[in-house]
């Protein structure tokens, strides 16, 4: 079995307004499946309160403290709902739950579900008793103990201390692990540990006081002396034996800890040796209750390296076919972004959930077609990665856009990196690749601004004679292609109103003398005069080093102020004001 969905009302950020829940319209519904499940996003989008929704219904095998609290409750609302779906049960599974479980289907096609409910209400600051119900009408009824065993987690808190886990102590999560594991279940008398391992320290531990060894007389010494004492008291010689008090397997396995060979381990080795362990946990043979795991911020204490590496391991680990394990992560890492399959990924944003996958009858969420999927799981990098995590998104086609937009965006007020807005520079027009990541099978619009940014493409040839009506029309065909092309949602195209950027930079009235500057710095051999001709023959051939002098002109631009007003009534570069303004969400500010 796997948990197929969890459907939310009113918790933590996701609820509304109205004071009763419509049960047929959660406030956002999570589809999750089988295998890998990551939840990007910026902070405070909503990761960790789907998980700590998960944990609330099913509890976790390491018994952590998880409660209801009034700040779980949306706003002022009195009341919230959470509800849990698991599906694809074998017959070892379902037994488990055949009071709550209900059929889908007809027939010999009928198959199993099970709806686990959390459903609370509060007066005030005061939480009324629930209980975790389960079954299909809307109340449900109480899980019992023993059913509510075989529905707990392995969870994984974010910044863990795995040190202190694998340590011993009282209810140590290692003795926990192990105890569930088929070398120490239900071998409380026979298991060798207490059979010989016990009694072997036992024999010793009397032996060392009863007689000296390796020539250590200090406890046989120490024994004599007792019994001394003890002969003083009773009036007879009475024998002391020292021996460890009896232990049952639990207590042993609570002194253990574990560690590497390696005398001095980092928080980022600790913390693989604590993933591995827990590994075992969910991997054990003879559980047939629910192997799901949920671990926060996967990257922490890790390199980028152990990243890709723990990452690959687990995508492979459950895609296995022997493998029912589930795990839902939470990452805040581009590497991580980018390294998991396109159709794993969750999105997290503005109070709701877009997976980027497909539902469990293949269709897809987004509007990605299947060659889009291939191709950016080639080319979807660690930069690229970096706009599921952004408040808005500016789509480039290549270096000297991703260079220039930042320096440009700050003579307006508009600090990209301050707005939460990420350039991606796609090395190509491979747009719709990019942009249908946000563009909704079912047209949600998922609220983060994306702005293209690309040339017209039309030569200064094509356009040489503008009073021409075939000239206008061929030049605003091309752009009105390209807009068709990739608007949508929250998709919008802004196009140069000519050939290039660079041809653009050349006619700007505030930015043409710095951007010669820059050109005649990389490009030495072209003069002041003809200054225009010279960077439209490059142009032509290819050969004007556009990279080299973005990085100048943004250098440039970084310690030289314009005037804010004079460059947005600039026509040449007001399409790249309008798409920072977009992106930004301060184009309709005075």
């Amino acid at each position: 079995m796997y948990l197929s969905q969890v459907r939310l009302w009113n918790f933590r950020k996701f609820g509304s307004e109205p004071e009763g829940l419509d049960l047929g319209s959660p406030d956002v519904t999570v589809p999750l499946s089988k295998g890998l499940n990551v939840l990007i996003g910026e902070n405070d989008s909503g990761k960790t309160a789907v998980i700590d929704a998960i944990k609330l219904v099913l509890d976790t095998h390491s018994s952590e403290w998880v409660r209801l609290n009034t700040e779980d409750f949306f706003r002022s609302s009195t009341r919230l709902r959470i509800e849990c779906r698991f599906d694809d049960f074998t017959d070892d599974e379902a037994k488990h739950f055949t009071e709550w479980l209900g059929m889908e289907g007809e027939g010999d096609d009928a198959v199993p579900y099970l709806r686990v409910i959390l459903d609370a209400s509060r007066q005030g600051d005061r939480i009324l008793p629930f209980d975790i119900r389960a079954g299909l009408d809307e109340e449900g009824y109480r899980l019992t103990a023993e059913a509510r065993d075989y529905l707990k987690t392995t969870y994984l808190r974010p910044l863990r201390d795995a040190k202190y886990e694998l340590m011993p102590r009282k209810h140590s999560r290692l003795s926990q692990i192990l105890l569930g594991h088929e070398a120490f279940k239900d071998k409380e008398d026979s298991h060798w540990l207490i059979t010989e391992g016990y009694r072997t320290l036992s024999e010793g531990i009397a032996k060392y006081f009863k007689e000296a060894k390796a020539g250590d007389k200090k406890g046989k010494e120490l024994r004599d002396k007792l019994e001394e004492y003890l002969e003083q008291f009773f009036g007879e010689r009475k024998s002391a034996v020292f021996s460890p008090a009896d232990k049952k397997l639990r207590d042993i396995l609570e002194i253990l800890k574990l560690a590497l060979e390696e005398e001095y381990l980092g928080l980022g080795s600790q913390n693989l040796l604590f993933i591995a362990t827990e590994l075992l946990n969910l991997e054990r043979t003879n559980w047939t209750g629910l192997r799901l795991g949920l671990i926060e911020e996967l990257e922490a204490h890790l390199h980028p390296q152990a990243q890709m590496k723990v990452i690959s391991y687990l995508q492979a680990l459950t895609e296995r076919t022997d493998s029912r394990v589930q795990l839902v992560l939470t990452t805040h890492s581009p590497n991580l972004g980018s390294k998991v399959k396109l159709d794993n990924l969750i999105t997290c944003s503005n109070g709701s959930v877009f997976p980027m996958g497909s539902d469990p009858l293949g269709v897809s969420y987004t509007q990605l077609e299947k060659s889009d999927h291939e191709f950016l799981e080639r080319f979807l990098d660690v930069t690229k990665a970096n706009l599921f995590f952004a408040r808005g998104v500016i789509l480039v086609e290549g270096w000297a856009e991703e260079l220039l937009l930042p320096a440009l965006a700050r003579q307006i007020g508009c600090d990209l990196t301050r707005h939460g807005v990420s350039v991606v520079n796609v090395a190509g027009t491979a747009f719709l690749r990019y942009s249908r990541i946000f563009r909704r099978k079912d047209g949600t619009p998922m609220g983060i601004p994306v702005a293209i940014i690309t040339d017209l493409d039309v030569s200064p040839a094509e356009e040489a004679d503008r009073d021409s009506e075939s000239t206008k029309t061929n030049a605003e065909a091309a752009r009105q292609k390209k807009q068709r092309e990739y608007d949508g949602d929250t998709v919008k195209t802004f196009v140069s109103p000519h050939w290039t950027l660079e041809y653009c930079l050349a006619l700007s009235k505030e930015l043409k003398e710095v951007f010669y500057a820059s050109v005649r710095e990389i490009h030495s051999r072209i003069g002041d005069k003809a200054m225009l001709d010279e960077v439209v023959k490059k142009l032509e051939n290819h050969s004007l080093r556009k990279a080299e002098i973005a990085q100048i002109l943004a250098a440039t631009l970084s310690d030289t102020p314009i005037e804010k007003k004079a460059l947005e009534i600039d026509p040449n570069i007001q399409y790249l004001l309008d798409a920072i303004k977009y992106a930004t969400g301060t184009d309709n500010d005075n």
